[in-house]
């Protein structure tokens, strides 16, 4: 066999997108450059390692083990790069954090600097919902979580970065009442997926004010519920670092209640036992000396 390292990375990419069109997209790659090297790959065995049914990328199940072998040997090629970089004394290395979906509006303002300033250090960050969040956790696959609820059961070290408050929000056309109160039992509520951190937090206001729903609506993404209100389908309780502009426009608008806001706290987390990377000590020190001045920076001022 006499594949190369970039053939490696062009199928591991594939794999993971199980499209032509988003590997070149990520790779900036041409699609005919991508498919090339693909066919130059599998040429090398004697076994499909993917299969194209119904315009569709399927991954065979030799292919999927070819692919867990590809991501150890472009990781530990990336190993020996990011410890010669560190050699000449330069911060180099691969930083992995997995973020709850309303996390996306806050994370990259604490990243922005240090990346900046540390250009040799690599990114990846998984945005997706709190149950694979825990999971990627729990299997080490990141450095760090962020959630703004501490999971049950689990030791964890923790960083607090900034306070989540959630309010109960409606779209333009909601007319503040003295009655709201005895209303919002008769307003159509929208519910985060099962697990968020969000529904937790309503849920528990709703048991703690014995609200009774009458009709609910469950959607699995901050920007649906956001949409979902906009559209006037409902109302629900949202943190406010996800609305700063609508409620600044005056798409959506907050609704007075009692007992609101709630507030929690966005932090990262990291599992008690784990041996934190260079990369991840240094990020840490990075936000002891910086948090307050981007909070300072980026949200006070809005919020």
């Amino acid at each position: 066999m006499n594949y190369t390292l970039n053939q490696l990375r062009i199928y591991l990419k594939i794999t993971q997108t199980l499209s032509i069109t988003k590997s070149a997209e990520q790779l900036n790659l041409t699609q005919p450059a991508i498919s090339i090297q693909l066919k130059n790959f599998q040429k090398q065995f004697d076994y499909p390692l993917v299969e194209i049914i119904q315009k569709k990328i399927h991954v065979t199940e030799l292919g999927k083990e070819i692919a867990h072998a590809a991501e150890s040997i472009i990781n530990e090629v990336d190993n020996i790069n990011y410890k010669s970089q560190n050699f000449k004394n330069k911060l180099a290395g691969h930083l992995k954090i997995a973020i709850v979906s309303t996390g996306k509006y806050i994370m990259p303002y604490f990243l922005s600097d240090f990346l900046k300033d540390n250009t040799n250090v690599d990114l990846t960050m998984d945005v997706t919902n709190k149950s694979k969040v825990i999971r990627s956790l729990l299997q080490n696959e990141i450095d760090f979580a962020l959630v703004s609820i501490l999971p049950d059961n689990i030791q964890v070290e923790k960083f607090d970065l900034i306070a989540n408050e959630l309010y109960l929000v409606g779209n333009k056309d909601t007319r503040p009442s003295k009655e709201i109160e005895k209303q919002v039992e008769n307003l159509p509520f929208i519910f985060r997926e099962e697990g968020s951190g969000t529904r937790q937090v309503m849920e528990k206001f709703i048991a703690k004010h014995k609200i009774k729903i009458k009709k609910k609506i469950e959607l699995t993404s901050n920007e649906a519920v956001k949409q979902a209100i906009i559209a006037g389908l409902g109302y629900s309780i949202m943190p406010l670092i996800g609305i700063r502009n609508e409620t600044e426009n005056g798409i959506l608008k907050i609704i007075p209640i009692k007992g609101l806001p709630v507030q929690t706290t966005w932090r990262l987390i990291w599992l008690k036992e784990k041996r934190l990377s260079p990369i991840a000590e240094s990020y840490l020190k990075y936000l002891g000396k910086e948090k307050k001045n981007i909070i300072t920076k980026l949200f006070k001022p809005n919020e």
